[in-house]
């Protein structure tokens, strides 16, 4: 009996884990990739074929968080953040839909781009240990080493993200006009402190980071 019991410990987390893959449930969102995959065909005009946008004003979004992309499209329908291309996208979207499509681009694998090298003596240090004397953190603390995020906190993957959508984005947190959530404002105070080349480099860096 002992044995039996033992055995069924061993091969229960197993079997959850087999139980997880076969209901096609995200971990985070609970969405399915599979009914996403149907719902990103529109996305796919600007955000390229499996989230990776050709396009440097549209955002990749193969590999980010699912939580992150769920997240951003709630805020886009609701108006926290200011987007008329995108509200007018996701208007007649539900939950549902945002926890699919983020499932669904939460498994796709990003194509990184390629850093300027004379970007990276400026942007790295800022990335991997931030400057203490600015009060600037390291974008490492929170986007990882390789800028993978963290999907469990709802931090964005930030590795091979297309140098001028980055740099639009850190503008906009640097002006205050994506500090309309909490998260927002940690990047709005964090990006108030960066100077114009610092946020050119580091958004040079970051596309060629994987």
């Amino acid at each position: 009996m002992k044995r039996l019991l033992l055995a069924l410990v061993l091969v229960s987390p197993f079997t959850a884990m087999a139980a997880d893959k076969a209901s096609d449930k995200d971990p985070f969102t609970q969405g399915s990739a599979k009914a996403g995959e149907s719902k990103a065909a529109v996305c796919a005009a600007c955000h390229g074929p499996g989230g990776n946008s050709a396009m440097p004003d549209w955002p990749k979004l193969a590999g980010q968080g699912s939580s992150y992309i769920a997240g951003q499209l709630k805020d886009f329908k609701s108006g926290k953040r200011n987007n008329p291309i995108m509200a007018a996208q996701v208007i007649n979207l539900t939950d549902a839909d945002f926890a699919d499509l983020g499932a669904y681009y939460g498994q796709q694998k990003v194509t990184p781009g390629l850093a300027d090298k004379a970007a990276v003596a400026t942007a790295e240090p800022l990335y991997r240990a931030g400057d203490a004397a600015r009060g600037i953190p390291a974008c490492a603390s929170c986007h990882g080493p390789k800028g993978t995020g963290n999907p469990a906190a709802g931090y964005p993957h930030v590795g091979g993200q297309h140098a001028k959508y980055t740099a639009t984005q850190l503008t906009a947190y640097k002006s205050g006009e994506r500090a309309g959530t909490p998260n927002g404002q940690i990047m709005a105070a964090v990006a108030s402190k960066l100077t114009e080349q610092e946020i050119q480099a580091l958004s040079s860096y970051l596309n060629g980071l994987h």
